[in-house]
């Protein structure tokens, strides 16, 4: 850009790079403007054009038409210096906004065919050249259904856990069978289990007695080698496994084949323990007679009905509360461990779905102040699976007698990992307690909880809870994948309780090995029944 004076600075000529001398001429009255005037507006005109040239620049880049006068080019760049859009776009989402609301509260056309893909939908716009009101509905239309798909599939795929963790695995199945055609006809598996001379250890309090209540017997395996693989001191260790009838020759051959020196283990069948009468258990009796019971656990059309009437979790959490194990004695066994072992003081009573990864022998040195049950508190994390559980989680309070006796913001505890002081316990009215709220439910058809043997142990154990540092019991590997792996590694025992159990197929890849490591597959039945194999 180049500026020219005239020698009487009457004008002045303002030429473009392109040496275009017309483009902007001004005219001066030398008589009337004074130098320093002129000067003024020299450096005004300096600092205006080159922005007039950059704006001029971007509305061409912009794609605009080609403006070849100050008028054009002052109606395009007029509202931009004065702040002014264009408010079409504005105006456009405002009516898709307006089309919207109408067709959320409208009804969907029934004659609609509704498009089952993205891409369908493009080619149905286009060929029947739908309208804006036309396109909102199909929308609606295809994420409803949508919606209703993903629902009943996560529905069913909550069936499915639901009948995979209920089923006993060929492999497991196959072990309990060729382990008792082996107690029938090996006479090594057939030994008394322990030998004559260690009977005595059976009640003596100087040892570290464990208890653990199952009908798995590879469950069985892993919890009692675990424990004593973790063990400092595995000569002090004491295991009192309790199955059913069924499995006893089965787990029998087990732990005779395969010793867990220098651990002491006792095998028990349930029929083995003569205090075990319908006198003294008479829930069993009610349990096992009551038709309506039966047909809550084992009916065929339950987890169909009411789905549009709940969410994916409460409808897991039904499905787990009608798991068969809970009406399994071996599942209440442990409400009568003070009169099952009268000689013994204290205990470690585990579940079959746990693993021991740290000597546990301090547990017999906590002080639990005169309670009955050393306890992890399940109500003090944010998990909603296990860790956040008050007793709202597990109780009906619109029943009258619930909401009458019990707090819904008591806090809930553990069951898998327990020390029980049975000392403690025989002094008081924990089992009468729990046979009298167990029987209430039967009563009331079951609507005062559903899942399983904890409810009435929450009830029952009242007043006796010591709780024990979190780091003792981790819970939740059966429920969830996402396990923090650096409190797993912390955690002394750790328990897969939910469904997804590590010896089924179902159980999560990455917290498997945690559990498997403790699983002798070089062992010949193993080996020869597959266990775990894909």
């Amino acid at each position: 850009m180049q500026l020219h004076f005239s020698p009487s600075m009457r004008s002045i000529t303002i030429l473009s790079n392109n040496g275009i001398i017309d483009l902007m001429k001004i005219k001066v009255a030398a008589c009337h403007i004074s130098y320093r005037t002129l000067f003024h507006t020299i450096l005004i005109l300096a600092f205006l054009l080159p922005f007039v040239f950059i704006l001029t620049a971007l509305v061409t880049l912009e794609g605009a038409n080609k403006c070849s006068s100050f008028d054009c080019l002052g109606r395009r760049l007029g509202p931009r210096l004065l702040g002014r859009v264009d408010d079409s776009s504005k105006i456009l989402v405002r009516d898709f906004y307006k089309i919207l609301n109408e067709v959320k509260t409208g009804e969907v056309p029934p004659a609609l065919d509704m498009p089952d893909s993205f891409e369908q939908l493009v080619t149905d716009m286009k060929s029947n050249q739908y309208d804006a009101k036309t396109f909102a509905f199909m929308l609606r239309g295809m994420m409803e259904k949508f919606e209703r798909d993903t629902r009943e599939a996560k529905f069913a795929e909550l069936m499915n856990k639901h009948f995979a963790a209920s089923s006993v695995p060929k492999g497991i199945h196959c072990l309990t069978l060729r382990l008792t055609d082996e107690y029938s006809s090996n006479a090594l598996a057939r030994k008394q289990l322990p030998p004559p001379e260690l009977l005595p250890t059976l009640s003596d309090n100087s040892y570290h007695h464990f208890i653990v209540s199952t009908d798995n017997i590879l469950a069985a395996s892993v919890v009692v080698s675990s424990t004593v693989q973790s063990s400092n001191t595995p000569d002090k260790i004491v295991f009192h496994v309790i199955t059913d009838k069924k499995t006893y020759a089965g787990m029998h051959s087990w732990f005779a084949l395969n010793p867990v020196t220098p651990a002491i283990v006792e095998v028990r069948g349930i029929h083995q323990f003569d205090w075990l009468t319908r006198e003294n258990v008479p829930v069993l009796e009610a349990i096992e007679n009551q038709n309506g019971i039966r047909n809550y656990y084992h009916g065929s059309n339950f987890a169909r009905n009411n789905l549009s009437d709940t969410n994916p979790q409460k409808y897991a959490s039904k499905l787990q509360a009608r798991s068969p194990k809970y009406i399994s004695l071996l599942n209440h066994l442990r409400i009568y461990l003070p009169e099952l072992f009268p000689n013994l003081d204290k205990v470690v009573f585990m579940d079959d779905d746990v693993v021991v990864q740290h000597d546990l022998s301090l547990l017999w040195e906590i002080n639990l102040n005169g309670k009955v049950n050393g306890a992890v508190e399940t109500c003090r994390g944010d998990d909603e699976w296990v860790m956040s559980k008050h007793f709202k989680n597990y109780f009906n309070f619109s029943h009258p007698l619930v909401a009458q006796h019990l707090d819904p913001d008591e806090c809930a505890w553990a069951y898998g990992m327990n020390v029980f002081d049975l000392r403690a316990w025989r002094s008081t009215n924990i089992r009468e307690t729990y046979h009298t709220w167990l029987k209430e439910n039967l009563r009331s058809n079951l609507t005062m909880w559903k899942l399983g043997t904890l409810p009435p142990a929450l009830i029952a154990f009242r007043g006796h809870v010591h709780p024990i540092d979190h780091t003792w019991h981790m819970l939740g590997l059966g429920y969830q994948n996402k396990t923090d792996i650096e409190s797993l590694n912390k955690a002394a025992v750790i328990h897969y309780n939910g469904q997804s159990k590590p010896w089924l197929q179902i159980g999560f890849e990455h917290l498997r090995p945690f559990w498997t490591k403790y699983v002798n597959y070089s062992n010949y039945f193993v080996r020869n029944c597959h266990i775990l194999d894909s």
